[in-house]
């Protein structure tokens, strides 16, 4: 018991100690600090995430409760075959997993063609959270006498008191406990929130989820004050009833006036219809232009979006995803976007698919600025359809102090050198780790030849038994910044800041080919502002908005003057921050035919189940 208690509040108490932490490190403790605390008072991005997922949470406990409740005491008095049927399609919901119910919800949204934001994530979370209710109110229901109604009314009461003063006191705690439960399970939810909201429209959930793709210390002081907050309401909960109990706490309690009472519910209504407005977008501020952009998590700095915005008078509303295949769920579902910035790969496949239009470069003043070398790719020839954001390729990080020089002469066969057994990330993605197999054995990354890929597999397989390998994700930045593993492949942007907090990391390149990478601007065939889109294309190509976008994210300009000038000062002999460009065997990945990558799909499932 005392071991289980430990699993689970260690963590908390871990990242609570880290929230104090003068470093950006998630595993070092370099000093006591307020700043986190102090980024998280000044982000208005995570304040305004915190006001919808409180206002969602409240409105759709409130009005799940209603309805539960009045669904589990209608079914105590229906047919015994019409409760049975409903039952089981309440408990549908409840079994299935969050993708299916949210995948079903935004294709219902589109369908009806109801523009996502913060009504739609509120519908669904009232859809998901009243079948808890349900379950939660109708045993409480059955075990109620049926006679006591029924008696109540005989004394003279309408059916409504029989129900508000009678029924609904006997069955409070199943009320209770439904409301609970709704609430935690509207605070706590990702998935069905991912899919269903919009117009930049994010909770808590989201945000922290978006957070983790790079080090941001600041989630670590908003899961204190969370935290905190729990507890200082379970502390309420559990000593207010022996305070009510005592007598100069009866002394000082006074009846409140019904007018006060009246006072509070139309507060409590203003507060929602104001939730409504403000998180809604039924207000627009006035602003008759508005871009919707599309990006990967923590890939801006976000002092851009606010410049952009004063500089072209108009509203910004930016999205986040997590990978290009979500983001490629998500617009096909029927969202509409002006901006995205997808990978080489996908914008070779939304162009194939027509739903992406042509660039016009004549409206882009800064397009002679971008690096001449990382145009025109095999997956955009002359740059049809997409502009270049950021660029870089995929390599080893390694620990100069453990791994010898000599044994990078393998190229990616170092990866599977006993030598290193248990020191080694390897990123939990079945397109890098197959490419890392192929150019192993000297063959293309986009290969179609089921042959190939079985000896992908084979190597692999053998890797993970050799050396045992520990598959990662984002995680792997503070892992490797705290020097937890010899080597790690990573890609070129997280290898250049990881450098930059440990001065022990290098970053190889294997001569016998690696994965260069393109993420490009692209304006979708929905754009309803294409000049505007033009406009934001062209601002991130500005030397100067440029340069501040990547400090911050670390990942390769692809304005020429700025990637010449912060590979010589911020990142001044730092080989990750300046991906090699002539070697022939290096690739882009290419679109891959959906049953090849079924086919490598399952594969890569074979080796993790190994």
């Amino acid at each position: 018991m005392v071991l289980c208690f430990a699993f689970f509040y260690v963590p908390i108490i871990i990242t609570m100690i880290f929230s104090f932490n003068s470093s950006k490190s998630f595993a070092n403790f370099t000093g006591f600090s307020l700043r986190w605390y102090e980024s998280l008072i000044n982000d208005s991005e995570i304040l305004s995430a915190v006001g919808v997922s409180v206002s969602v949470a409240v409105i759709a406990t409130v009005v799940s409760t209603i309805l539960g409740t009045i669904t589990a005491i209608g079914l105590s008095k229906s047919r015994k075959i019409l409760k049975e049927w409903v039952l089981n399609i309440n408990n549908i919901p409840i079994m299935s997993p969050d993708i299916v119910t949210a995948i079903g919800l935004m294709i219902l949204f589109t369908s009806v063609k109801l523009e996502k934001g913060y009504f739609t994530m509120l519908l669904a979370h009232i859809c998901f959270c009243t079948p808890y209710v349900i379950t939660s109110v109708y045993p409480k229901v059955r075990s109620v006498d049926v006679n006591i109604a029924n008696a109540a009314m005989d004394l003279g009461a309408t059916p409504f008191q029989a129900l508000t003063k009678v029924i609904v006191p006997m069955i409070k705690p199943g009320i209770y406990a439904g409301m609970l439960l709704a609430f935690t399970m509207s605070i706590d939810d990702f998935v069905i929130s991912y899919f269903v909201s919009g117009n930049g429209v994010e909770n808590i959930s989201m945000i922290v989820y978006n957070a983790t793709k790079r080090i941001n210390p600041t989630i670590n002081a908003l899961s204190t004050v969370v935290i905190m907050t729990i507890f200082v309401v379970v502390f309420a909960v559990k000593i207010a009833p022996v305070i009510a109990k005592q007598q100069w706490f009866r002394r000082l309690s006074v009846k409140i006036p019904l007018a006060v009472k009246r006072v509070f519910l139309f507060a409590s209504c203003a507060a929602v219809v104001f939730s409504l407005i403000q998180f809604g977008g039924i207000y627009r501020g006035g602003t008759t232009k508005t871009l919707k952009v599309y990006n990967a998590g923590e890939y801006i700095d976000e002092s851009l979006l606010e410049l952009f915005e004063e500089q072209f008078d108009c509203k910004v509303i930016y999205e986040t995803f997590d990978s290009n295949e979500s983001m490629y769920t998500k617009v096909m579902s029927g969202e509409k976007y002006d901006i995205i910035i997808p990978s080489d790969y996908m914008i070779e496949r939304l162009a194939k698919e027509d739903f992406l239009q042509p660039v016009d470069k004549s409206l882009l003043d800064n397009f002679d600025n971008v690096i001449p070398a990382i145009l025109n790719q095999p997956f955009d020839p002359e740059n049809q359809y997409s502009i270049p954001y950021f660029w870089g390729n995929v390599g080893i990080l390694y620990d100069s102090t453990v791994v010898r020089e000599s044994d990078l002469e393998a190229g990616w066969e170092i990866l599977r050198n006993p030598d290193y057994k248990d020191n080694i990330y390897m990123y939990d993605s079945e397109r890098d780790s197959f490419m890392i197999a192929l150019k192993a054995l000297g063959y293309s990354l986009n290969t179609t030849d089921k042959s190939e890929l079985d000896r992908a597999y084979e190597w692999l397989s053998e890797q993970k038994r050799l050396v045992n390998p520990v598959y990662v994700g984002d995680d792997v930045i503070d892992n490797m910044v705290s020097g937890y593993k010899a080597m790690a492949v990573v890609y070129s942007g997280d290898a250049a800041y990881i450098m930059s907090e440990n001065e022990n990391m290098r970053f190889y390149a294997p001569e016998c080919g690696t994965n260069l990478w393109i993420d490009g601007m692209v304006i979708t065939k929905d754009c309803k502002n294409t000049a505007l889109a033009h406009d934001w294309i062209d601002f991130m190509l500005e030397d100067e908005n440029a340069a501040v976008n990547t400090e911050m994210v670390g990942y390769s300009s692809p304005v020429e003057a700025v990637y010449t000038e912060i590979s010589q000062t911020v990142y001044e002999g730092n080989e990750a921050y300046v991906p090699r460009q002539d070697n022939p065997k290096d690739e882009y990945f290419r679109y891959q035919d959906p049953e090849i990558k079924k086919y490598s799909a399952e594969l890569w499932t074979k080796v993790k189940t190994q």
